[in-house]
């Protein structure tokens, strides 16, 4: 029986249940997606329905304006396939300190999307992007094919507007089947020295994340019979390191619909932050919601994030930085 998260925390160090200072706002724009990837914990596709609307990006972008300092991290499924992205990009510009857009990158090289590097370009947007290997057939197996194809065309469109050097471009490493992600920094040097070499390709950083069991790779799992022993593996993994970085700490997740979460996972369960009256809250109870020493609110999944070097939206958490 797999021990609940939290008590492994509550063991480590007690402060570790609650919330520290707010720094980075995850907005999920939608799940709709121009491509469907086996490990989508939001199980994203072009057939996703569930897309912010411009009432709740306004919110946001008050709540930006009344807190300034925080970054503000763009994600989906595909956030460039909501129909007001540039829309909720153009009302948030300089009331951040950082916007991360996550790209799959394929999305830029569509022919009617063709304005899309430029705009981030110009709106200094900071391009955190998907590539799980430098190898095509890694990729297509993983995400579809074409995929890499598509990821490479991009990334060369990107570092000829200069991302990757003058503007900050990020690669994502998550592992393509039942097993933890290596070592960050080694798997940065390969990533450096084989997309260089293939492709003439630059980046900034590399982080590495860890599958979570939910969603199309959760029921994957649940077929092939192997949830229990990758609960397992994620468990077995624990480092309380890992677990003093955690970002639910310092970050909130917004859905499309504004209500508020401690994680883009817990977003999936349903696990809304809730006020001392049972309500879900939404972007307008944020000061409340992430008041230091908030409690957060946890599951088995969140062993993804402290197993090995640990997990995090900025990849590991000890020992790959």
């Amino acid at each position: 029986m797999i021990a609940p998260f939290k008590d492994r925390l509550q063991e480590i160090n007690p402060e570790y249940l609650t919330v520290a200072t707010l720094q980075t706002l995850q907005v999920n724009l939608g799940n709709r997606c121009n491509i469907s990837c086996s490990h989508c914990h939001q199980e994203a596709s072009p057939a996703g329905e569930r897309i912010m609307g411009r009432e709740v990006m306004e919110q946001i972008a008050a709540l930006l304006a009344a807190s300034r300092g925080l970054t503000l991290d763009m994600t989906g499924g595909t956030p460039e396939m909501n129909p007001d992205f540039r829309y909720f990009v153009e009302i948030t510009a300089g009331l951040a300190e950082k916007r991360i857009l996550r790209s799959n990158l394929t999305i830029m090289t569509e022919p009617e999307r063709g304005w899309l590097p430029g705009f981030c370009r110009d709106q200094g947007l900071v391009i955190t992007a998907s590539l799980p290997c430098y190898l095509e057939e890694n990729v297509d197996r993983q995400r579809g094919k074409g995929v890499h194809g598509g990821s490479i065309a991009a990334l060369r469109l990107l570092n000829g507007l200069g991302y990757g050097t003058e503007l900050e471009l990020n690669l994502v490493y998550n592992p393509g089947g039942r097993f933890l992600p290596g070592n960050q920094a080694e798997l940065e040097a390969a990533y450096r020295k084989e997309l260089l070499e293939r492709y003439d390709i630059t980046f900034t950083r590399l982080y590495t994340i860890t599958n979570a069991p939910l969603g199309r790779f959760g029921r994957q799992l649940e077929r092939e019979g192997k949830l229990d022993s990758y609960m397992n593996l994620l468990v077995s993994g624990f480092n309380p390191l890992a677990a003093a970085h955690i970002m639910c700490r310092t970050m909130v997740s917004i859905d499309w619909q504004g209500f508020l979460y401690n994680c883009d996972f817990n977003q999936v369960l349903g696990l809304r932050i809730l006020g001392a009256d049972g309500r879900p809250l939404t972007v307008s109870d944020l000061e409340s919601a992430m008041l230091q020493g908030s409690s957060i609110t946890f599951a088995d999944h969140c062993y993804c994030c402290t197993a090995g070097e640990g997990s995090s939206c900025t990849g590991a958490l000890s020992g790959g930085n």
